[in-house]
């Protein structure tokens, strides 16, 4: 693997080595990461890195585009086909850019957008003051629960008929529920308001058929390509057809230059994997793992966010352990368990510190591991943090890591 980088750069071959085994031989956690397959990581680096390709397919500002709108084109209807969508635009790079786009195409500077604060479950790009979406957009935020800690659908509708948004958000980084899609739609429709839905986390479980999805419902859906999706790092953007020319010149010229053709090469793979059945098998077992591990926890005496999960992540509150999030973080990773602090609704503590952790199940659902594992997991970080300060208990654990990782490879 990577001979050609050892002979040309021998130090950033190590690296690259290193990593490797790092991601072998750790558990991944981490809701917003997986596992790309060996055919999409060949395309993330094919020779369309060679490629500039301002424009679109049939309209581009260079030229030699003949095999690059082949297969930007086919990635557009795979991804239409995939999401039953009528319009898909594939070149945005993030998605935070998709998002940025999504805007441009629907709003103007200074309108009101409403999406889930982010210290509730939502994303830094869908109203944060620190974000291009909070300076450039007035945010008027929704939030969950206090009793559920679920989303409360008269609660945000009654926010949205004081606040009267131009845009409403739906979509999260850390929300282990399902979400009611009709329920936005009907919302934005008494308020007057676009309605987007941005899927960054769930697209794989909607493509799999295991979660509903918004595609008849919102006027635009941005997601990221590379978490549940398994593709390379990207993002994609699915609309009407009514509004494919405003999202289209959002992204080009809008927003962004000549387009990550390689990375789109890649992201055609990534759906034609994702149109196969046995992706379908695997979105419902990303979701039965979520199921399992979550339930070991609650029976090793955690409080969960929600009481549970729906979905392929799960919020664990800490605070009757009297740990932070970043304190369990930082000792998990001693054992190579590699998950995030997550902050949790109506957190006492800081960003930095937090009360909670969040746990996803898709890189170990890749790797082939079933709810059995999913349990042993459970008791692994159980383990940790029960003796968070036990340099010797976390070693142990570590050793139990290494073996059971050794049993599922990343690539064989």
């Amino acid at each position: 693997m990577y001979e050609e980088i050892k002979k040309t750069d021998k130090t950033v071959y190590e690296i690259l080595m290193k990593e490797l085994e790092r991601q072998q031989k750790t558990i991944g956690l981490i809701a917003s990461e997986n596992y790309a397959s060996k055919a999409v990581m060949e395309a993330s680096g094919c020779i369309m890195t060679n490629k500039y390709a301002e424009g679109y397919p049939g309209k581009r500002y260079y030229a030699g585009n003949k095999y690059v709108d082949e297969v930007e084109a086919l990635a557009i209807e795979r991804a239409k086909k995939l999401f039953g969508a009528e319009h898909a635009n594939v070149q945005p790079h993030a998605g935070a850019t998709a998002n940025f786009a999504a805007y441009l195409a629907f709003l103007q500077p200074g309108d009101k957008i409403m999406g889930l604060a982010l210290d509730h479950g939502g994303h830094l790009t869908h109203g944060y003051k620190v974000s291009f979406s909070g300076k450039w957009f007035v945010p008027a935020p929704y939030y969950l629960d206090r009793e559920t800690e679920m989303l409360d659908y008269d609660m945000i509708r009654k926010r949205a008929t004081e606040e009267r948004p131009k845009l409403i958000i739906a979509g999260y980084s850390a929300y282990p529920r399902v979400i009611d899609w009709k329920a936005f739609r009907e919302i934005a429709d008494e308020v007057g308001a676009y309605f987007m839905a941005d899927i960054a986390h769930i697209a794989g479980l909607v493509a799999g058929g295991v979660h509903p999805s918004p595609v008849p419902y919102a006027d635009v859906i941005t997601t990221t390509t590379h978490k549940t999706l398994r593709g390379p790092r990207g993002a994609l953007i699915l609309t009407k057809e009514k509004y494919a020319k405003q999202v289209d010149s959002a992204v080009f010229p809008g927003t962004q230059g000549g387009p990550l053709e390689n990375v789109i090469a890649a992201k055609a793979v990534c759906f034609e994997e994702a149109l196969k059945p046995e992706f379908k098998e695997y979105a419902r077992r990303i979701v039965e793992n979520a199921k399992a591990m979550a339930d070991e926890f609650m029976a090793l005496g955690y409080r969960l966010v929600s009481g549970g999960t729906d979905n392929h992540l799960m919020l664990i509150d800490l605070r009757k352990v009297n740990i932070t999030g970043a304190d369990a973080q930082a000792a998990l990773e001693k054992a190579d368990i590699i998950l995030n602090k997550n902050g949790i609704p109506y957190d006492p503590l800081p960003p930095v510190k937090t009360s909670g952790i969040r746990i996803g199940t898709p890189m170990v659902t890749t790797r082939g591991m079933g709810k059995e594992e999913m349990k042993e997991i459970a008791r692994m970080v159980h383990r940790v943090i029960s003796n968070i300060n036990d340099e010797r208990t976390i070693e142990k654990v570590k050793n139990d890591v290494h073996e059971l990782t050794e049993k599922f490879p990343i690539y064989v």
